[in-house]
């Protein structure tokens, strides 16, 4: 059975309207993340994962910054559960792979460090605050296709 939904990589340009939605129902809103910590000058400069319903809706994000840092993932609730997050992250990672890199790391909220470590990214570090919730930094090293 196919997804009820696409994954395609976009740039900030193309798909700022969608993302801007999701992100701020989600981390925003829900959340309770202050907005002037969500936008940030890295969104122009980043690929971004932009999962669609097929009827055109949009339903979860995560970018990749030129570093090789991974992060804003974010699924809107109603597609929670359906493997959207688990789509952008391999859209993500194959884009990382397709840049040559050989790590990249994630500042993982702690309720989702499991979703990271079904990737096989290993936690480093103490637990840090950011944005006002509990984060950790995890790293995965890729390997060549």
């Amino acid at each position: 059975m196919s997804n009820p939904f696409t994954v395609s990589l976009v740039c900030w340009h193309d798909g700022e309207p969608m993302l801007r939605a999701i992100r701020e129902a989600v981390f925003i809103r829900e959340q309770g993340v202050p907005a002037e910590l969500e936008w940030d000058e890295f969104d122009a400069t980043c690929r971004h994962a932009l999962a669609l319903g097929l009827s055109g809706e949009a339903v979860g994000c995560g970018r990749i910054l030129p570093n090789g840092h991974i992060g804003r993932i974010c699924v809107m609730p109603p597609w929670r559960k359906q493997k959207v997050g688990t789509a952008i992250m391999e859209s993500l990672l194959n884009e990382a792979r397709s840049r040559g890199y050989k790590i990249v790391d994630v500042d993982a909220q702690t309720h989702a460090v499991p979703f990271y470590e079904n990737f096989g990214f290993i936690r480093q570090g103490k637990e840090f605050m950011d944005a006002g919730l509990p984060h950790i930094k995890m790293t995965l090293a890729l390997k060549p296709r």
